[in-house]
């Protein structure tokens, strides 16, 4: 498929390392990037920056999709389902402003489907959806070693301790949606 007929998503759902091993197993997605998003300091900011609390970024994926196989409203969904939008600044152990729960949209379209979605979402809930929609403005690649994380890091424990279970918890909830293992 051409480039020119992928769409781009980008989301903040706690640490990039968990929320890009989730969207790698969707099927449809061509390429996920680990990144930040969302800050007010100037430049390209570091991981050790961003971890600090002080850029204002939020850990971020881009996902390049083929709106023809799943559509922005489906990852939207997957993506609600497997971190907790009803925490603020926080994913299990992971603090801070960097973890937030955020979507980023491209086009006044996914921002209307966004809203959408939150809105669809929060009877599933028992405590409010804290996920902030904002436009995206800049999104920088994460540095390299944070890229395809958990493909390359899969023994590690955190992948074993926090990976493994939300990968668990996306093939039983969304099993229709996953990519083919042939």
């Amino acid at each position: 498929m051409e480039e020119n007929n992928l769409e781009k998503m980008t989301v903040g759902g706690g640490c990039f390392w968990c929320t890009e091993a989730v969207f790698d197993q969707i099927n449809g997605v061509e390429k996920v990037v680990s990144g930040y998003a969302g800050g007010t300091v100037p430049g390209t900011p570091t991981y050790r920056e961003v971890c600090s609390g002080l850029t204002g970024h939020a850990e971020v994926i881009q996902v390049t999709f083929n709106p023809a196989i799943v559509s922005f409203e489906d990852l939207l969904i997957i993506f609600m389902t497997t971190h907790d939008p009803t925490t603020l600044n926080r994913q299990g152990a992971d603090r801070g402003t960097q973890y937030r729960s955020v979507i980023f949209y491209h086009n006044k379209n996914q921002k209307e489907i966004a809203e959408a979605v939150l809105s669809e979402m929060k009877p599933y809930f028992e405590n409010p959806i804290v996920t902030e929609i904002g436009p995206l403005e800049k999104f920088h690649p994460a540095e390299e070693q944070h890229q395809d994380y958990y493909i390359n890091n899969k023994n590690q424990g955190y992948c074993t301790a926090v990976i493994s279970p939300k990968l668990a918890r996306l093939r039983q909830m969304h099993s229709d949606k996953l990519k083919s293992t042939s």
